[in-house]
């Protein structure tokens, strides 16, 4: 696909997710960690009409002198902006002249595609499509947060239930001791924390071939996962403790019957479907519970070829830190990964909500332990 076809299908993919929202899902945020459908859809335009229009189209005219105050995200080289929390309360500018505003920076970005042939300017571009990707994801769970926290429970869309939920395998997968290249490498795009390439040591290990069911996952319950403080790392516990945590993200017992908030409604929990909205201290406390624990990034990367992944985020045992001869840009565009580097877990494989064409064994997502929003999974190790 070339660049305009990729950008083009990128920026009408992220309205697709939109349609089915009234005006007044677009604005509505329920916590400070799920941003509001219209914030999305205004700061991945914002991303290319100041990192790029600004900087390549001469003749470019920013939409509007305080769009950069209110969609900029947190990068500081780019000036100041709106706390995160009150990203809701912005009831202006509405919606329709956020799609004004998409529709105004596509146009001109178009032009400035079919213009130029830099390669620079065309690696920008490209992060800027995988930027809008990221989002994407983000903008999909963000509407489920919102619309799991309306007592109604009402539907996004009838076919929004995610399919093929069930793992495919069965078993453990044997990997052998030895030193293995952990990173990106070869052609194609990648993030500059999956860069800097170099050697891990493992031992041998077996992982498992199908990730935790929601079978699974009762028994844990029931076998009073929650109350047992032996299970849980200290964080984890005080976690429990503090927020009455009792089952997953989205679950409800009704009449004795575990439902859970889908995309599609309120539905009664699938025995063999896999887990999801699981925390790390979720994920640790359910790997101590069955005898085993969770795979480092490293362990992940390597067993990759062998496992079917792509459904959940899956929760590993690994620190988020730079890999060896980590280089960040100069500029804004530095502050994208680096500046995260600290008190956050690393998830790896993608999920049922991450965008087509948005996956590949290297990539390195990051959560704090609390976060559940996603839809993260387990997968365990012995």
């Amino acid at each position: 696909m070339n660049l305009s076809k990729h950008f083009l299908a990128t920026r009408k993919h992220t309205q697709a997710i939109c349609q089915p929202l009234t005006i007044e899902d677009h604005v509505v945020q329920v916590a400070i960690f799920a941003s509001p459908a219209k914030w999305h859809l205004a700061h991945t335009t914002w991303f290319f009409e100041t990192f790029i229009l600004k900087v390549y189209a001469t003749q470019f005219k920013e939409f509007h002198k305080d769009f950069n105050f209110l969609f900029n995200s947190y990068y500081n080289n780019a000036g100041d902006r709106v706390f995160r929390a009150d990203r809701g309360n912005m009831t202006r500018p509405g919606v329709e002249e956020i799609y004004n505003y998409r529709n105004y920076v596509d146009k001109a970005m178009l032009e400035l595609i079919g213009n130029n042939s830099n390669e620079s300017l065309k690696e920008l571009i490209t992060l800027g499509i995988h930027h809008e990707q990221q989002h994407q994801e983000l903008l999909l769970t963000d509407i489920k947060y919102m619309l799991g926290h309306n007592p109604l429970f009402p539907v996004y869309h009838q076919s929004a239930l995610l399919k093929n939920e069930e793992n495919e395998e069965s078993g453990f997968h044997f990997q052998k001791e030895g030193v293995y290249e952990i990173g990106f490498q070869g052609t194609g795009f990648s993030y500059d924390n999956e860069l800097g390439v170099h050697k891990v040591y493992l031992h041998d290990f077996e992982i498992n071939k199908a990730l935790v069911t929601n079978e699974e996952y009762c028994q844990f319950i029931a076998d009073g996962g929650y109350t047992n403080f032996n299970l849980w790392l200290d964080e984890g516990w005080s976690w429990v403790q503090a927020n009455n945590i009792n089952a997953p993200l989205y679950w409800h017992k009704i009449k004795g019957e575990w439902h859970h908030y889908t995309l599609a409604g309120l539905q009664k929990i699938e025995p063999k479907s896999i887990v999801k909205h699981i925390s790390f201290y979720e994920a640790a406390a359910l790997a101590e519970w069955k005898g085993m624990r969770l795979p480092t990034e490293f362990e992940w990367e390597v067993a990759a070829e062998n496992l079917n992944w792509g459904k959940r985020w899956e929760w590993t045992n690994s620190a988020y830190l730079p890999y060896p001869n980590f280089n960040k840009a100069e500029g804004a565009i530095g502050e994208y990964n680096g500046k995260f580097m600290i008190n956050q877990m690393v998830l790896r494989g993608a999920s049922t909500a991450t965008s087509p064409n948005h996956s590949r064994k290297t990539y390195r997502n990051f959560f704090h332990p609390d976060a559940r929003w996603q839809f993260t999974g387990i997968r365990l190790v012995k």
